[in-house]
């Protein structure tokens, strides 16, 4: 990719995350109270957005060879017992991350 193609790219890759975050501000005017609709969504996606999270994450864990997902497992009881106590959302991913990729490349190598 020659030089002005790669600053092609990445001007087209911040316009297009420049659109999206400005694009609710736009539809959405101040002026006006929030659609009842968008309201709802609000408040049921973030718990939907994790569960698929969590779903995903486990997906592919295999119970039957190796550590049989213990490394997994001891995780998500971390960032479980973390969210409860600290009710951190950042605390208890971040602790949980560090803590699964500690474990995968030096206890269950």
């Amino acid at each position: 990719m020659t030089l002005n193609e790669q600053i092609l790219t990445i001007a087209i890759a911040v316009a297009g995350v420049q659109f999206t975050r400005w694009l609710p501000f736009w539809v959405f005017s101040p002026k006006r109270p929030i659609p009842e609709y968008i309201r709802y969504l609000g408040s049921v996606l973030p718990a939907a957005i994790f569960a698929m999270l969590v779903v995903y994450c486990y997906k592919n864990v295999d119970i039957t060879s190796g550590y049989h997902g213990l490394p997994d497992f001891l995780t998500g009881a971390v960032v479980l017992i973390l969210h409860f106590w600290k009710r951190n959302m950042f605390l208890s991913m971040a602790a949980g991350t560090g803590l699964y990729m500690l474990l995968v490349q030096t206890v269950f190598k």
